[in-house]
């Protein structure tokens, strides 16, 4: 396993649109544990494929007490979102900002795992926030913006003027577009 490098806001890897997984194989698993070690490195609750620079269908979450209960969700969508709940909102792509958003209290989504077998999962609370955290950034979408305009733009020029982020923008990586199958039209 190997630490990715993460992307941090403005990286335009964050604002694409990822896109699925079409190849299940060793490389995909290879992938998922690497991205599980940088989130747990990263003492993250979640991560996103786009923001390790590729720009496919995938998070890593784990909500668990004890942080050993990782899971991969490929190609995960929505297919059912209900109640309201207010949480706090962090994201490993914009260091050290928090803020409460606005997220729905249960959703239930159908992923495949990485073998390509279809699954559905209900969450609710913390668990509910993340994936819906997680599959905003498989959107193009960070958790700024849900926030007022006001909001956002503070916690933009905060981030920009951090200058360890500055550094980490200027590292060019170029985004790898892993486990699709190529031939496909």
């Amino acid at each position: 396993m190997a630490l990715l490098t993460l992307r941090h806001f403005p990286d335009p890897c964050l604002r694409e649109t990822a896109k699925p997984v079409t190849v299940f194989g060793d490389e995909l698993k290879t992938f998922v544990a690497d991205m599980t070690e940088t989130m747990y490195a990263e003492r993250g609750i979640g991560l996103a494929a786009p923001q390790v620079g590729v720009c496919q269908r995938v998070i890593i979450v784990d909500v668990s007490e004890n942080r050993d209960q990782p899971m991969a969700l490929i190609n995960p969508e929505f297919i059912h979102c209900d109640g309201e709940m207010m949480m706090m909102d962090g994201c490993l792509s914009l260091p050290e900002s928090y803020t409460e958003t606005q997220r729905y209290s249960a959703v239930t989504v159908r992923y495949q795992d990485i073998s390509g077998e279809t699954h559905t999962l209900e969450a609710e609370g913390l668990q509910a926030g993340c994936l819906q955290h997680e599959i905003d950034h498989l959107n193009g979408m960070l958790f700024i913006d849900h926030l007022s305009p006001m909001k956002r733009q503070r916690i933009e020029k905060k981030v920009k003027k951090d200058p360890e982020n500055e550094s980490r923008r200027h590292q060019q990586l170029i985004p790898p577009l892993l486990f699709t199958n190529k031939n496909r039209r």
